[in-house]
């Protein structure tokens, strides 16, 4: 079955497809479970493609342009993005990389900045690869909480360099930006004094920035490295977040003035690992996707909204606070009494997948994480399902 295209300046593409469809799908997400299972756990949406990605894949498959990626195009397109999306005239072409995805970018990153027995700082509850691929580069996490509001703790952050500074080294912090799974955006001042604290330290920052266009309206997405103070930040950016495109592999990494000579230390091989079709339809989204994302914000508010009605109605004991950015709505579960994993619950008795909260570090235990790029029909139904495993 072919799923519709979607066309810019259309109805919210999360309305568009069908779950018949959908399960047409044969990626991660409509494979790991049975089918009478509703999967909202891992960083799919349920759209089409934006149809200026679709023509851009298709001529190029048509030219039979499959080779290496190579140029500055993807870097150009990020810039003028961040310039009209942002404020932000600050990414210079000239300070990027390409790599294979964001979290490759991230060690590779690194991997420049620090070495094996270096620790890595980061704020949980937090997107859960960040301890798995620091640690199997050889590196331990140490652990600096958000606050009880979701934010960073700056406090809780200077005690971690302190911690991480004991052993000597080079000690790297880890920011999520916007936060996974939270969808925290962090305000400039916030990031100043991130930036601040960093420098007094002597502790490198790297920004994993891949949610950076999904923002609810009202809401404004700052750089890290347009900050005062974070000119030898790393930031990695990519389009497969905002457009779903993680199966068309290519992410970009990009430096404050101050760290150019790091990337230009970045191994040549590293640069053979992206997508050439996927820097292509990165290229795209970023250029010509506009229309469409914008369709897609005001869709995920909406479902924001609708989430925030639903458990109210079907699961009161649920607190949800509707996130400023990403796709992805973190539940506290804690006073439902299913213990430190309600998403087993949810799977087994629901036949609902969501992600569960304990491998997102400290404070994750007792909290789901729940897609909610889907429809409202699905999302409803999700909602539903979830009711009855508590029956």
């Amino acid at each position: 079955m072919t799923p519709e295209i979607f066309s810019p300046g259309a109805v919210n593409p999360l309305r568009r497809l069908t779950l018949d469809q959908l399960r047409c799908r044969t990626s991660l997400k409509w494979r790991t479970y049975p089918e009478d299972v509703l999967p909202l756990w891992v960083a799919e949406m349920d759209v089409p493609l934006a149809e200026p990605v679709v023509e851009a894949i298709q001529d190029a498959v048509a030219l039979g342009d499959t080779g290496y990626p190579a140029g500055s195009r993807y870097a150009e397109a990020l810039a003028a993005f961040a310039s009209r999306r942002w404020g932000w005239d600050g990414l210079a072409v000239e300070r990027t990389a390409i790599v294979p995805d964001v979290m490759l970018g991230v060690v590779e990153m690194l991997k420049l900045v620090s070495g094996p027995g270096d620790p890595v700082i980061v704020n949980p509850p937090v997107y859960p690869p960040f301890y798995q691929f620091v640690e199997n580069t050889g590196r331990p996490v140490i652990e600096a909480p958000l606050g009880a509001d979701r934010r960073i703790d700056l406090g809780a952050l200077e005690a971690a360099f302190g911690r991480a500074l004991q052993g000597g080294g080079r000690p790297v912090y880890l920011l999520c930006s916007p936060h996974n799974p939270t969808g925290t955006v962090h305000s400039a001042d916030e990031l100043a004094g991130v930036a601040a604290l960093a420098r007094t330290h002597g502790v490198r920052v790297v920004a994993d920035e891949i949610h950076a266009p999904i923002v609810a309206a009202g809401t404004r997405f700052v750089p890290y490295l347009s900050v005062p103070g974070a000119e030898n930040g790393l930031s990695l950016m990519s389009a497969s977040k905002a457009w779903n495109l993680p199966g068309l592999k290519a992410a970009l990494a990009i430096g404050g003035p101050d760290a150019s000579d790091d990337l230009a230390r970045l191994p040549e091989e590293v640069s053979h690992g992206p997508s050439h079709l996927g820097v292509i339809a990165h290229t795209a989204a970023l250029r010509d996707g506009g229309d469409w994302l914008d369709s897609l914000l005001a869709g995920l508010d909406d479902n924001r909204r609708l989430l925030a009605d639903l458990l109210a109605g079907y699961l009161p004991a649920v607190r949800y606070e509707p996130a400023q950015a990403t796709y992805l709505a973190w539940l506290d579960c804690r006073a439902l009494g299913l213990d430190d994993d309600p998403a087993a619950v949810f799977l087994e008795r629901g036949r609902v997948a969501l992600s569960s909260g304990a491998p997102f570090g400290t404070g994750g235990a007792g909290f789901v994480r729940l897609n909610l790029a889907t429809s409202p029909e699905v999302l409803t139904e999700a909602v539903r399902r979830m009711a009855t495993a508590l029956a």
